[in-house]
């Protein structure tokens, strides 16, 4: 049974105007999950104000205060023939936690994901997070041990884009 959220929780989709908001939370994010982030208040603000914009977040709110956030965008699957949402974070603020709040926002996703008609909500978890993996698991989610992630990055992902140029067959 999923714990009942504090019964001062609201949820409501994040505006550009969330922005400074929602960095601060990712900063504090980036930090428990030992991770470097380059993310700030204006990226996100033009991301979330752009008309093609990529991401959605929803943010949780305990009175006025901001307690935690999901970001999340469309994902599709070649293999179903379906639209899904990939959970990019999902993120409580450590005083705030084990009150409901993570459910809820998980909660909200995937209210989100029926709503609109989509076959699955995904993400990963790092394999030390094992709260994390304990509590997506209490929810029902499942790890998909077949697959593993894979990223090109920095000089890597420049090297693979630049090589063989001078003789490009990939024209668009």
């Amino acid at each position: 049974m999923t714990k009942q959220p504090d019964p001062g929780l609201t949820i409501r989709m994040a505006t550009p105007d969330d922005a400074g908001t929602l960095a601060e939370m990712v900063a504090a994010f980036a930090a428990y999950e030992r991770l470097p982030h380059q993310s700030t208040a204006e990226t996100l603000r033009r991301e979330l104000a752009a008309p093609d914009r990529v991401i959605e977040a929803a943010l949780a709110f305990i009175g006025d205060t901001a307690v935690g956030f999901a970001v999340f965008f469309h994902s599709f699957s070649t293999f179903a023939g379906r639209r899904g949402l990939y959970l990019e974070d999902i993120y409580v603020r450590e005083t705030y936690r084990n009150r409901g709040i993570a459910t809820a926002l998980l909660r909200h996703v995937a209210r989100l994901a029926v709503e609109r008609d989509l076959g699955r909500v995904e993400f990963t978890v790092l394999l030390w997070n094992t709260v994390a993996i304990e509590f997506f698991e209490t929810l029902g989610a499942t790890p998909n041990s077949a697959w593993t992630t894979y990223r090109l990055t920095g000089e890597w992902l420049r090297k693979l884009a630049s090589e063989g140029e001078a003789g490009r067959t990939d024209r668009i």
